[in-house]
This record gives structure tokens, sequence and C-alpha cells, in this order.
């Protein structure tokens, strides 16, 4: 039996990596349903390709323009399109690869609505972990990672005892400036920091590589994810980000999960889990490769880890806060407003200014965002 999905973001660069898996196993998926905030055309495209989906668009004339093309499906627009979608009654599991925290309520109405979700969208765990793993423990789903190093983990930690694991150890390629001083850290350009040496990701994604937050946020991920306290979460350097991530066991042995660096794979494993299928990945050849190398990250001058381990230790709002300042920090710098290091400074700054509270309701968690947003915005 086909698994019937939908994909929130399908537009974008994970998106891509989706619809080449759906491609490559039709005896196996289905796709029910695309959404495309400002990608119409390319929104088009699928649409064509994929007759049977129901469309979401950013805002009423992109919907209305593609509902005279296709007057016999279900389109729809915005916020509230994004949550119907979610909701599909035919649909098995929503994968959600939107930027940023606009996946949460999302993500919210698919487990709400008995939906198994993959989360590509490291900031919906980051910003409301704990109502997003309640809601799936309540309703029996799954949350499926999709970003490469939490996949890892899960198939590290695949029917393997949690008193077994001693420790989870995110890789990290170390981004195009991992032996760069503080002093060449402080001229770096938006275009030199958009050139990450493995990965081809998204703007923010890869800026976030550059300053090592992806590795922090992905930390905090890591804790609602697989239940682990954040004291037993590490990163170790691997520039060529062919170890995804590995779990430390009690008795010493490291169990980890090598492949190449193709977004297909870990994207394929979530949406066709727990059978292992033949995909579109090319195999990886060790002897090929010659050598694996590994460091520790220099948190002096990436301060990013420091910051998120703090944030998740605490919990409430302040991983909220961290990421929603993080994210106009990195909107700052790529419009050339502020420098690569002020990212950081800007992220600290805020932390010590909104408020906190332990236990927020989602409103709250909502509220603290806005309000980080509006700090870094400040002249």
């Amino acid at each position: 039996m086909k698994k019937r999905i939908v994909v929130l973001g399908a537009t974008g660069s994970i998106g891509e990596s989706t619809m080449r898996v759906a491609r490559a196993l039709p005896e196996h998926l289905e796709i029910v349903g695309l959404s495309g905030k400002n990608n119409t055309i390319a929104l088009q495209h699928l649409a064509r390709e994929f007759p049977s989906a129901a469309l979401c668009t950013g805002d009423e004339a992109s919907s209305d323009a593609l509902q005279a093309e296709f007057p016999n499906r279900v389109i729809t627009h915005g916020e509230a399109g994004l949550e119907r979608l979610a909701s599909l009654p035919e649909a098995d599991l929503v994968l959600i690869a939107i930027v940023g925290t606009a996946g949460l309520k999302p993500a919210l109405s698919a487990l709400t609505a008995g939906k198994d979700i993959a989360v590509a969208s490291k900031e919906i765990l980051v910003m409301a972990g704990e109502a997003v793993t309640l809601t799936a423990r309540r309703m029996n789903r799954r949350v499926l990672p999709v970003d490469s190093e939490h996949n890892a983990i899960f198939q590290c930690l695949e029917n393997r005892d949690p008193s077994t694991v001693k420790r989870l150890i995110l890789t990290c390629s170390g981004g195009p400036f991992r032996q760069s001083s503080a002093v060449e850290l402080a001229s770096v350009t938006p275009d030199q920091a958009l050139l990450h040496p493995t990965w081809s990701m998204g703007r923010k994604i890869t800026i976030d590589s550059a300053t090592l937050f992806n590795k922090g946020l992905e930390m905090i991920e890591a804790k609602w994810l697989f239940g682990i306290p954040m004291e037993k979460i590490d990163v170790v350097i691997h520039p060529q980000s062919i170890v995804h991530s590995m779990v430390e066991l009690v008795d010493g042995s490291i169990i980890a999960q090598l492949s190449t660096t193709d977004m297909a794979l870990p994207i394929q494993f979530a949406l066709t889990y727990p059978k292992r299928i033949a995909g579109p990945c090319a195999p990886l050849d060790l002897a090929t490769l010659g050598r694996l190398d590994f460091e520790a990250p220099r948190t002096d001058c990436f301060p990013a880890i420091n910051l998120a381990r703090r944030a998740g230790t605490a919990g409430g709002t302040l991983p909220a806060v961290l990421n929603a300042a993080n994210e106009s920090a990195v909107e700052a710098f790529l419009s050339g407003r502020i420098s690569f290091p002020e990212i950081w400074e800007k992220v600290e700054a805020v932390m010590e200014k909104v408020p906190f509270i332990e236990h927020p309701t989602l409103d709250q968690l909502v509220a603290a965002d806005s309000a980080a947003r509006d700090i870094v915005g400040e002249k």
C-alpha cells in the first residue's frame, strides 16, 4: 500500500529533494498535498506532475490563479490553508519543510488530525518542542526527523534500550570559516558566508551553518526528539560531512551513520519508515573517500553552541527567543545592516532582554518570538 504524503514547502530545497524521492518511488509514495508560498510557477509545474495533490499558496491572488487552471482541485492559501493541507483526511504523513516557525501550527494540526509528521524545519521543535512532543504522544503519532544529523541518530537509536545510551554526538561540517580567526570573521561578507563547503541549502540555513547556530538549534531539537538532556548532547566538527551523527553507548561503543551528502537519503528514510527501500541515492565509496577527520568546535570564536546549550537547558521561552533573534539577525546580516560576529552578539543580548517564562503557553511562545524579533530590529 502506498504511503500518502503532504509536502509543506514543496518548492524549497528540501521540497525539491522530496520530489526526487517521490519520483523514484512511485510504487511506495503518493503525493496528496503540496504547498509553495511564493514560487507559484514551481508549484504550478508540480501540480501538473502530481494531478491528485491539493495545493496551498502564499496569498489569495496566486490561489485564484491556480484555481483557474485547476478548477477541480482543492486549492487554499495562507496560514489557514497550510493547516487545512496538514489535516487532509487522505494523508498518512505530513513533511514540514517550511523555513522558520511558520510550520508550527500546521505541525500541531497534522498531529491532532492523526497524521505522522516528518520535520525538516528545526525551528518547530526549538520553539515548541514540549507542545509538539506532548501532542504526538497524546495522539500516538510519530515525529520523524528529516535533518541528516537527527535522522542519523534516529537510525542509530532504532530499537535500542535508552538506558544504554551515554551521549548523542551531532556532527558538523564547521562551515566555510572553521579555521578563520576572530579578526577574519569580523570582515566576512554575506557572499562568503553563503559558500557552504559540502551542502547546497537555502540562504538562512547556510548562514546558520557558518555561525554554527544550526548545530545549536539541532542540539535543542535532539533534546525533544530523543528525550535526552542537553548535557548528554555534544557536537564534533567533521569537515567531510560523511558521518552524519553518532551515538555513544555506556560500554564505550560508538554507533555512526555514514552516507553521501545527499538529503534524499534522510528524506526517503523518514517517508518510508519503517521500511528500507532502494532509492535514488548513490552508495558511499569509503576507499575513494580515503579519510575522515574530526575536531572540537572552537566555541570561543563560535559561541552559538554555548548559547544554544544554555537556552535548551533552561527551556521555557528561551529557545524560542534564541531562535527568533537568530532568524532576525541573519536577515540583518544578509541585508548588510550588521556584521557577521554581531549575529551572535544580537542573539545573546536578546536572550538577556526578553522576560523568561518557564512553562509558557503557545500564545506566550509566540509573544516571546515576536519580542525577540522586535529587539533585533531596533536601531
